[in-house]
């Protein structure tokens, strides 16, 4: 708790429930928990906040699947874009959670979910009974916290970050990894289900943020390490279509290489052959990594690797990189060997 008061710099409330006894609340908490697990989320309202790069396509794809999307966004183009794809608009996210039975949040960082739960938030009108899915990639301690606190309401919470881009959000094929009781799993999955094509129950809550750091770790250092082959290899003459081809036919493929190359030219449909434009942001990667950092501290875990992707993706943020997607990590290196020269 002193954690998240100190570094998330929002006060969070005790929520307490006014009942004749603690018996009482004890009751009403289970009638509330099984309701959730018996409930059928396919047929009911599902409320979605945060409409950004990955979160708009998330709530199409809810709205495709016939569900009735009740959606905020901070930013009105967003929510107006979502809108004309058939979701219906809120006035905030206390309005979302009292018109659904699920809601989904999509957002940037821990003080983004601690504000949109707390106060005036979610929790402050939320449904005993609702299913809360936290899909933005936080500070596992926040998960905790907010699911303590929805608890205290009769709701459950479940943290579910996830993988895959915006391509695959766009495409539902992300993989969600979702902290959280197992008995409720079934129902999160089959809200999931309809977003992505992998969806893993990795334990208790916070157990999906913990899953989503690591990947995320892996995936910065990759993705930097694939940046200097290819700078290298063609500074030793070889074309860049032919030297990814051999790499993803080979012990040093990735995906950052076979699926999200951070040359330009070499594959379509990527940000790296669109100006490093949409896709995951260097600003987001870079806290995605301190996250991990903070976590390897705590665990005394060596991460030389991990703590060297988050110093360069930092520094790629304090040289105008921070709005571009993370493999401008590439466009970063040639840039930097220029002003060398």
């Amino acid at each position: 708790m002193r954690y998240i008061l100190q570094n998330a710099k929002f006060h969070l409330h005790r929520i307490q429930i006014a009942t004749p006894s603690s018996k009482c609340l004890t009751k009403h908490r289970t009638l509330s928990l099984r309701n959730l697990s018996c409930s059928r989320v396919s047929n009911k309202d599902v409320g979605f906040i945060g409409l950004g790069v990955m979160g708009s396509h998330m709530a199409q794809n809810l709205v495709n699947a016939g569900h009735n999307v009740i959606a905020y966004d901070i930013v009105k183009e967003n929510l107006d874009k979502a809108v004309s794809g058939g979701a219906v608009a809120a006035a905030s996210p206390a309005a979302v959670a009292s018109q659904s039975e699920c809601v989904i949040t999509m957002l940037p960082s821990s003080p983004h979910v601690v504000e949109c739960y707390t106060k005036d938030g979610i929790l402050s009108s939320v449904k005993a009974g609702s299913l809360l899915l936290d899909c933005s990639t936080i500070d596992p301690l926040v998960s905790k916290e907010m699911a303590e606190q929805a608890s205290a309401k009769g709701a459950v919470y479940m943290d579910a970050p996830v993988s895959g881009g915006s391509m695959g959000a766009k495409a539902a094929t992300l993989t969600f990894m979702v902290g959280g009781p197992a008995e409720h799993f079934a129902e999160a999955k089959s809200v999931l289900d309809l977003m992505g094509k992998n969806v893993v129950h990795c334990g208790a809550v916070s157990a999906g943020q913990a899953a989503k750091i690591c990947n995320n770790m892996m995936l910065g250092i990759s993705m930097f390490g694939m940046s200097e082959v290819m700078n290298l290899g063609q500074r030793l003459g070889l074309d860049a279509k032919l030297l990814a081809s051999i790499l993803n036919t080979s012990s040093g493929r990735c995906w950052a290489g076979d699926t999200y190359n951070p040359c330009p030219g070499v594959m379509e449909n990527v940000p790296s052959s669109n100006n490093y434009a949409g896709g995951f942001g260097t600003a987001l990667m870079t806290k995605d990594l301190g996250l991990a950092q903070d976590t390897a501290t705590t665990t005394k875990s060596p991460t030389p690797l991990g703590s060297a992707a988050h110093q360069l993706y930092r520094l790629m943020c304090n040289k105008g990189y921070g709005h571009l997607d993370f493999s401008s990590a590439y466009k970063f290196l040639q840039e930097d060997e220029n002003s060398e020269k």
